[in-house]
């Protein structure tokens, strides 16, 4: 099935491309100004820190829905070992096997392609087997630390029910919306500007905490095909979300997959980040009454990569 011309129509409407010049690489992390940084900086109230990364362990989030992301497969490869001779100082070393998706992770310009194109108008066959991304490489990325945004949709929607105490979680099949995203930003007293990075909870991690992996994967709440707009009126530089497949899953118009994707990626230029883990944070902000905060989320930089790992943090 071809994309409709609905899909098309809202391509145009949020397209980047050429907006930093024709050889741009990172595009909306554009917005991450010395400006920006140092308005970020000034939200640090208490240096209260608050780790938004899953583990990485064998049993983590990758359930085999993705074909080839695994979960990290960890080995040691010394054990206590004198390599210097007897009696030397001994040594203990690891490796992992992993994909660079597999956990918390920010999704590069080249995780998704569509009509033979990447962000900026670059052609999707420049992704090689031997190469990975010769250009818009996960490693292009700059420093990314900004001003953080929670928007709590699930706790928003919770407060209008009656039970602002309980911080909810959205149905499977919720595809939330941006007027979703303004009643949470109501509820943050806090208006998105430019260069924020976004965190949409919806309470979805809560499956996978308690154990449930399958649960946790399929069906998903996450964003709706309308959102792209929001984020774009706004020029937020970066977007996550604590699901495993950040849109809505299975996608809210038959026969179109991955459409969130395709809009934020290859038309914005917008990184997006799955599975991160907002519950503690969502916790703070309702004690604190603030959504904003410094957030760190840098990039590891694999040269070619078409994703990363990232441990972000929240400092209030």
């Amino acid at each position: 099935m071809s994309l409709p011309a609905e899909f098309h129509a809202l391509a145009k409407r949020v397209n980047n491309w050429g907006r930093w010049g024709p050889d741009d690489e990172i595009g909306t992390l554009n917005l991450l100004t010395p400006g920006v940084v140092r308005e970020a900086a000034a939200t640090v109230r208490t240096g209260r820190r608050i780790a938004l990364a899953l583990p990485l362990r064998q049993d983590g989030v990758q359930t085999g829905l993705i074909p080839g992301r695994v979960n990290p497969l960890h080995t040691m490869t010394a054990i206590n070992q004198e390599i210097f001779g007897p009696g030397t100082v001994a040594v203990s070393d690891d490796a992992v096997t992993m994909g660079l998706q597999a956990a918390t992770h920010w999704d590069g310009l080249t995780h998704v392609s569509h009509s033979g194109r990447l962000y900026n108008n670059r052609p999707a066959d420049s992704v090689t087997a031997h190469g990975g991304a010769t250009v818009l490489g996960i490693e292009k990325a700059p420093p990314i630390v900004s001003r953080g945004v929670l928007l709590d949709v699930a706790r928003a929607r919770r407060e209008d029910s009656g039970g602002p105490e309980d911080p909810g979680r959205l149905p499977a099949g919720h595809a939330v919306t941006p007027e979703d995203l303004d009643a949470a930003e109501e509820l943050a007293g806090a208006r998105v500007r430019p260069g924020d990075i976004v965190l949409v909870r919806t309470g979805q991690i809560q499956h996978y905490l308690a154990g449930d992996r399958d649960a946790y994967a399929f069906p998903s709440p996450g964003l709706s095909v309308r959102t792209p707009e929001w984020f774009h009126a706004r020029d937020v530089a970066a977007v996550a979300a604590d699901t495993l497949t950040f849109e809505i899953f299975p996608p809210e118009i038959d026969g179109l997959w991955m459409p969130v994707h395709a809009l934020h990626l290859v038309e914005m230029g917008m990184i997006q980040g799955q599975n991160w883990n907002l519950e503690e944070l969502a916790g703070a902000c309702a004690e604190e009454k603030r959504y904003a905060f410094f957030l760190t989320a840098m990039a590891e930089p694999f040269v070619g990569g078409a994703g990363t790992p990232v441990a972000p943090v929240a400092v209030l």
